[in-house]
């Protein structure tokens, strides 16, 4: 059995956040229901499309292994079934704009008199403070979580990173909450409230930066750059571009070939207790007993001269050839390596990391697998449902409408048309978008 075979869970997520938390437990083994507004549905199903008409990248990767229903929630049946709904499932997790639940008629109490053991859990901007009723999205929390401020170079503007650690990872920190959550209900018997803020779960990844804020009332933080460099620090921690965060000197290299190629760089590190073989693997052996070099803390000052002549050896070699003649030392170091190469990589395949999965409308398409190893819980990934796919089954076998019910609901318009869509092939993308295009109007 999957770990959380027999948990379901009420998906009122949409965009990234929560369908990252959902998607996550449907790995795991929950049954996921994606509740959707008919015709319309999740809004990424429309955004960033590069096949005409067709369900999104942004879409199908973040919501694979789930079942969609398409409910309207302000018309009177549609309240009907949610409310049920309610009593069926164990969570309900929701990113709305802060109060957007409660406007629904969904309230903490409504919900607990329908299901004492449901679990409500959110995604939201800011916790409880003076910010809690703000929007928030992805580069808003890495600029409010402390990411920002400390990323980039020392004479640079504050940057985003490209990983999307408020709204992926926030969902990530959801999920943590939804386990334990349903943990503890197994003694208890009740259900609760859990939030993650996406200020919180950016500052909770940024937490080495916290750390260096009070070190910095200590004196200079000197594995820094700057402080070999001679200048002086102010009141907050800086941005150190590409130094190492856990103390050892770190820093991006050239490697061979990267005048055309832009991701031809090693991420390299002058860990102290490998001191000695980079000495010898770049052709300075000297170093290992010189003064200016022979201790972390004569090397310092020096650390660009170091860095620059460690780039002379790794721009004379590619950098898997850097990768394999470090690693056979235990040097750590780290490719730069492109989204191209990582969705090649047979090993990330193999392990289930990178999983290419067929959907009826697009073809063939990668998506990141479980990210999450279970040796007794093996992830098997499936594609995003379309909008509405599973509608009348969850109807009919989760809910228990029978069939003159479900005719009364499909007649009132509360759950919009659920047909599914057509299969469309070849797989070939020009030939599957003019398809699309001939289809269009007839593929619901």
């Amino acid at each position: 059995m999957k770990a959380l075979e027999g948990v379901r869970i009420l998906d009122f997520t949409h965009v990234q956040s929560g369908p990252t938390c959902t998607q996550l437990l449907a790995y795991l083994g929950a049954d996921v229901i994606k509740v959707e507004r008919p015709g319309v549905g999740d809004i990424t199903r429309g955004q960033l499309r590069d096949v005409p008409n067709v369900d999104s990248l942004y879409f199908t990767m973040l919501n694979g292994n789930k079942r969609s229903i398409t409910i309207d929630s302000k018309h009177p049946k549609g309240k009907e079934i949610l409310d049920r709904l309610i009593k069926h499932c164990d969570v309900l997790v929701e990113n709305f704009a802060p109060g957007a639940l409660d406007r629904m008629g969904l309230t903490w109490d409504h919900i607990h008199s329908l299901n004492p053991r449901m679990i409500v859990a959110s995604v939201k901007g800011f916790g409880p403070g003076p910010y809690e009723d703000c929007k928030v999205y992805e580069n808003v929390a890495q600029c409010a979580g402390g990411s920002a401020s400390t990323t980039g170079f020392r004479d640079g503007p504050p940057l985003v990173t490209g990983a999307q650690i408020g709204d992926s990872g926030t969902g990530l920190h959801l999920a943590l909450g939804i386990v334990a959550a349903l943990y503890q209900r197994n003694r208890t018997g009740r259900g609760q409230q859990v939030l993650a803020a996406m200020q919180d779960g950016v500052l909770n990844l940024c937490r080495v930066k916290l750390r260096d804020q009070q070190r910095l009332k200590h004196g200079p933080l000197t594995e820094y750059s700057q402080h070999g460099q001679g200048i002086p620090f102010g009141e907050a921690v800086p941005r150190a571009g590409n130094d190492s965060g856990g103390g050892q000197p770190g820093w991006i290299l050239k490697c061979k070939g990267w005048e055309s190629d832009p991701d031809s760089y090693i991420y390299f590190i002058t860990q102290a207790p490998v001191w000695e073989p980079i000495c010898d693997v770049i052709g300075e052996p000297g170093w290992k007993t010189h003064p200016d070099y022979a201790t972390p803390k004569a090397r310092l000052p020096r650390l660009a001269q170091i860095f620059a002549r460690i780039e002379e050896w790794t721009m004379s070699k590619t950098k898997f050839e850097v990768m394999n003649l470090c690693n056979a030392v235990d040097i750590p170091v780290g490719p730069i390596l492109s989204m191209k190469e990582i969705a090649e990589d047979e090993s990330l395949r193999r392990t289930g990391t990178i999983v290419e999965v067929d959907h009826p409308m697009r073809g063939k398409y990668l998506t990141v697998g479980n990210p999450i190893k279970l040796s007794d819980s093996p992830a098997e990934v499936t594609r995003a449902p379309l909008l509405g796919e599973h509608t009348e089954e969850i109807l009919r076998n989760v809910l228990s409408y029978g069939d003159e019910e479900i005719a009364v609901i499909e007649a009132s318009g509360a759950i919009g048309e659920t047909r599914p869509k057509r299969r469309i092939e070849p797989a070939d993308s020009a030939i599957r978008a003019a398809a699309t295009k001939k289809f269009n109007g007839r593929t619901r």
